[in-house]
C-alpha cells in the first residue's frame, strides 16, 4: 500500500496563499493526487488565519525556535500571529498521527511549511536556511518533508 503524502493546500491549487493568489499544480501531483494519495492542508488556515492575510515572517529564529518559545511569528504590521502559526501546525501534526503519514511536501519559503529556507523577520524579502513551524514539527514526528522543488524525487519513491 501507498504512503498518503501531507501537502501544503496552496501547492495543490486551494486559494489559501496569504496574498489570495493560486499556485500552479505540479503534473506529478496530480497524478499522486488522482491515485488517492494526497492530503492537502494548510496551517496556517487551519490555524484559524484568513485568505488573504498580511505577510507574516518568523522573528528570532525558525519554526523550531517557535515551537521552542525562543522565536515569535509575526505579521508585517507586527501583530504577533505566533499561536494561530502552532495550533496550524498541531493540527498538521494530528493528520499525520491519524492517518499514518510519513511524507509531505510544503512550500518553501513559508513561515510555516518551508523546509530549507524562510525569511528572516524583516519583511525586505531576505531569505534565510531555516524551517516553517509546522515544517519543524513534522520532522520532529519522523515525517520526511520535502519542497515542491523535490516533487520529482518524491514521486520516485512512491510510484517505484
Amino acid at each position: 500500500m501507498r504512503p498518503k503524502i501531507l501537502v501544503s493546500a496552496c501547492l495543490m491549487g486551494h486559494l489559501v496563499k496569504y496574498n489570495g493568489t493560486l499556485v500552479p499544480v505540479h503534473e506529478q501531483l496530480k497524478e499522486l493526487n488522482d491515485k488517492g494519495l494526497i492530503i492537502p492542508f494548510c496551517p496556517e488556515v487551519e490555524g484559524g488565519l484568513p485568505v488573504p492575510r498580511l505577510p507574516a515572517e518568523i522573528k528570532g529564529g525558525d519554526g523550531s525556535a517557535v515551537l521552542c518559545e525562543l522565536a515569535k511569528v509575526v505579521r508585517s504590521d507586527d501583530v504577533d500571529v505566533t499561536a494561530s502559526f502552532i495550533l496550524g501546525a498541531s493540527k498538521a501534526a494530528d493528520l499525520v498521527k491519524e492517518n499514518g503519514i510519513s511524507l509531505a511536501i510544503m512550500k518553501d519559503g513559508s513561515p510555516s511549511c518551508g523546509h530549507t529556507r524562510i525569511y528572516d523577520g524583516t519583511f525586505t524579502g531576505t531569505s534565510i536556511p531555516g524551517k516553517g513551524v509546522a515544517a519543524a514539527l513534522l520532522e520532529k514526528l519522523g515525517v520526511r518533508v520535502f519542497t515542491e522543488n523535490k516533487i520529482e524525487t518524491l514521486y520516485a519513491e512512491v510510484v517505484l
